[in-house]
């Protein structure tokens, strides 16, 4: 198959999926299956999408018959492929996970066409090569969120999804203003000929200063400090399904648009521009992870750790060495794994007990021990315990910091993992172990079966039982175990990556030298 092919698959394949669900909006069970098929295709092509970039190099093709710059490229560096493949997997697990947990009527208004019109925007802002597409793909992933944030038509919802519409309007008009500024200057939307040609502008405080419009623009979208508040007052009102689809999807873009655009265009003024990273790296760890702190909701809790780990991920682009970016970008895939199944857990307890209040749930130990060992996996991955995940990420992190001098912000990270762990144990003591609030003994098998649909749901699944939710939490949990086993594997192909966003002419070349 040609390498152009599986280039432009992991866009095709959500799109076609989500014309043919959209087309079969009358035969929702058959939705589910297209849907998953989908998926599955979708993660055979993004695995073979990386294999083709570990062995052959950098993947490059330009459509609408004109040769790049002038033409509409897609490029499949080591971080785009990471980040498909890890989109990929959230994809998958989070649509067996809704064949169990999705209401009919969202069915029916159509979560799977939105669902996958927001993975094919999410994967096509990874791909694109191109300035405006970036914003294209933005605005395709954020129309498809405000449908299905929606979804379901309650008052919280309505009003969280008033927030989020209006935050990211202002964001889109931000980075559209910071597109105008760049083809003004270089008359160029190509990201690598813009690579280029920003060196040879005259005014780097110009340079500068489109650069701080796009921290501003990307900060909203991956909720950084302190532009982050329209995260923790939304998320949480959705489906668990949805709730997941977000946590592992929508704010990793943002993240991903900064690291792109900071490695490839703004590298002109290091010393200002990465050094202001820091102090947001910073002060989004320790902002989130407080937030965190207060909460008694098991949804708001991990709302807040959204904000509190994209910090690592900032502080990661901000140190702006090669083991820095590898701790950056494997700290993006552990969170995707780690912080979706965490969700995919709080859905679970919600259909079990019917309730997201910690002090309501306890007592899930004595009587869901499988549960409870699975959110063990993931909440000491998150927290960093060794040898999972977070640690490794952490650990590469600090290196990083350590390399630079940069003490301060590994103070930080260090303080903020160790109340990442206060965080996670209040909801094992409230939420896990016995407790005398727990509404277990009052619960009916009819109220759970009401209450058990999630926040907002207003019908059943077609799959009525919980078994299935554990499929893909179980997974999930054994992919956190196997990255964690094989770091060393991850780490090569994750350096990899680092060092081509170290030396962007690898990217340029692949782009405008075929």
């Amino acid at each position: 198959m040609s390498s152009h092919l599986f280039i432009i698959l992991p866009i095709v394949i959500p799109f076609t999926v989500a014309v043919v669900t959209l087309l079969l909006r009358k035969a929702p069970q058959i939705q589910q299956w297209v849907n998953l098929t989908g998926m599955l295709a979708l993660m055979a092509v993004s695995v073979n999408l990386l294999w083709l970039v570990h062995v052959d190099g950098i993947q490059a093709t330009t459509f609408g018959g004109w040769a790049a710059p002038f033409g509409i490229t897609f490029v499949a560096d080591h971080l785009a492929a990471i980040m498909v493949l890890s989109g990929a997997l959230m994809g998958l697990a989070i649509s067996l996970y809704g064949m169990a947990e999705m209401d009919k009527e969202r069915i029916a208004f159509g979560y799977y066409p939105f669902m996958n019109m927001l993975m094919a925007g999410v994967i096509g802002a990874y791909m694109t090569g191109d300035l405006f597409n970036l914003y294209v793909w933005f605005e395709v992933l954020l129309i498809a969120s405000f449908v299905l944030m929606a979804l379901g038509n309650t008052r919280e919802q309505l009003t969280a999804d008033i927030k989020y519409v209006a935050i990211n309007l202002v964001s889109s008009l931000l980075f559209l203003g910071g597109v105008g500024l760049i083809y003004g200057i270089t008359g160029s939307l190509n990201m690598a000929e813009i690579s280029l040609l920003l060196a040879e502008v005259e005014s780097p405080a110009l340079i500068t200063t489109i650069a701080m419009l796009f921290i501003i623009s990307f900060g909203i979208k991956s909720a950084i400090f302190p532009l982050y508040f329209w995260l923790p007052a939304s998320y949480h009102t959705p489906p668990p399904t949805i709730m997941a689809l977000f946590a592992g999807l929508l704010t990793k873009v943002g993240v991903y648009a900064l690291i792109r655009v900071f490695t490839l265009f703004f590298t002109y003024d290091v010393g200002y521009t990465h050094t202001l990273l820091l102090w947001i790296a910073g002060f989004t760890m320790v902002s989130g992870v407080l937030g965190a702190a207060i909460q008694t909701d098991f949804r708001r809790i991990l709302s807040f750790h959204i904000v509190s780990q994209i910090g690592y991920m900032i502080m990661g682009l901000a140190l702006f060495t090669p083991v820095a970016l590898v701790g950056a970008i494997f700290y993006i895939v552990h969170n995707q794994l780690a912080k979706t199944n965490l969700f995919l857990i709080s859905g679970l307890a919600n259909r079990l007990e019917g309730t997201f209040t910690l002090k309501k749930l306890g007592g899930l130990y004595a009587v869901y021990p499988g549960l409870a060992v699975l959110f063990v996996i993931s909440s000491f991955a998150l927290a960093g315990f060794p040898p999972l995940t977070g640690f490794w990420g952490k650990l590469v992190l600090a290196i990083g910091a350590l390399e630079t001098q940069e003490y301060i912000i590994l103070a930080v990270a260090l303080l903020v993992g160790m109340m990442t762990m206060f965080s996670m144990a209040k909801i094992w003591m409230y939420g896990f172990m016995p407790g005398t609030e727990s509404n277990r003994a009052n619960a009916t098998s009819d109220d759970h079966t009401l209450l058990g649909m999630g926040n907002g749901a207003s019908g059943t699944p077609y799959v009525t039982s919980p078994v299935m939710m554990y499929i893909p939490i179980v997974l999930v949990a054994l992919l956190i175990v196997a990255a964690s086993v094989f770091f060393g594997p991850v780490y090569t192909i994750t350096e990899q990556a680092a060092l081509e966003l170290l030396d962007p002419s690898l990217y340029i070349d692949a782009v405008l030298n075929p």
